[in-house]
């Protein structure tokens, strides 16, 4: 069984500069497709195909994603950042909206809880789905209600939460609540990425893959590394040593095929 890796990052900052990246984060200065690529060579399944999402908000990033999903044998989609200053649909620039991008993604975990701080939000949703294509969101858990309200309000359109709407957070009774509520739209699916905290954070992760399963159903989970960030505690290969592990048999559509279904692969 092969892996379609639904969330990782790229980033070349000699072509685009990303106002949040430090050189003291223990990231590569470069994240490149090809270095991808070898990250995920010795995984015990390998990689066929990964959706890029983009790290910055700037229109020359977009076009340069958008150029490497053009060339590259394995990152085969493309999820944009929604940036709402920018002219056309949705608030991206109308000449970059091609069949790559197969997402925006709405990131505002730092944003009021009710997401009422982000201007044409349900404009992009009713586009985004007339479009065919999914929004997700990176939101901290006290935003999760205000998702499972805006899937609900938009039933046409496919969300993704990214990361569980955790991370890296303490998972507690009230965002399991919130999650379940999210679950419970039809019209929702969820990443199971970038939740590791440490290189034996095992019982973390088999809890956390216990929870997410039990709500959505298996169908609706994907498999996201979060590359290059989690490089900063494991390797790609332990990584999915890890997941496999903690998933503990469950369906293999964790794996690739709702990835597939979601990201129209």
């Amino acid at each position: 069984m092969s892996i379609v890796d639904a969330h990782i990052h790229l980033w070349d900052p000699s072509r685009s500069s990303l106002s949040w990246f430090r050189d003291d984060m223990g990231l590569p200065r470069v994240a490149s497709p090809a270095a991808f690529r070898d990250a995920a060579a010795g995984a015990a399944r390998p990689v066929t195909a990964a959706v890029a999402v983009q790290a910055g908000d700037t229109l020359a990033e977009m076009q340069w994603l958008l150029e490497v999903a053009a060339a590259d044998p394995v990152v085969r989609a493309v999820v944009l950042q929604y940036a709402p200053g920018f002219d056309g649909w949705a608030g991206l620039a109308s000449d970059v909206l091609n069949d790559r991008v197969r997402g925006i993604r709405v990131a505002t975990p730092g944003g009021a809880a009710d997401l009422s701080d982000v201007p044409g939000l349900d404009v992009l949703c009713e586009g985004a789905g007339a479009s065919g294509r999914v929004v997700e969101l990176l939101v901290r858990p006290a935003q999760l209600e205000a998702v499972a309200q805006l899937a609900g309000r938009h039933p046409h359109t496919t969300f993704v939460l990214c990361h569980l709407g955790l991370g890296a957070g303490a998972p507690t009774r009230e965002w399991e609540e919130s999650l379940r509520r999210y679950a419970a739209e039809a019209n929702t699916a969820a990443k199971f990425s970038g939740l590791t905290t440490a290189p034996d954070d095992h019982e973390r992760l088999a809890a956390l893959a216990a929870t997410a399963s039990d709500a959505f159903g298996e169908h609706r989970l994907m498999f996201g590394s979060d590359w290059p960030m989690s490089a900063r505690v494991d390797s790609y290969e332990r990584l999915v040593d890890r997941v496999e592990r903690a998933w503990q048999g469950r369906s293999d559509d964790l794996w690739a095929a709702a990835s597939v279904q979601v990201y129209r692969l």
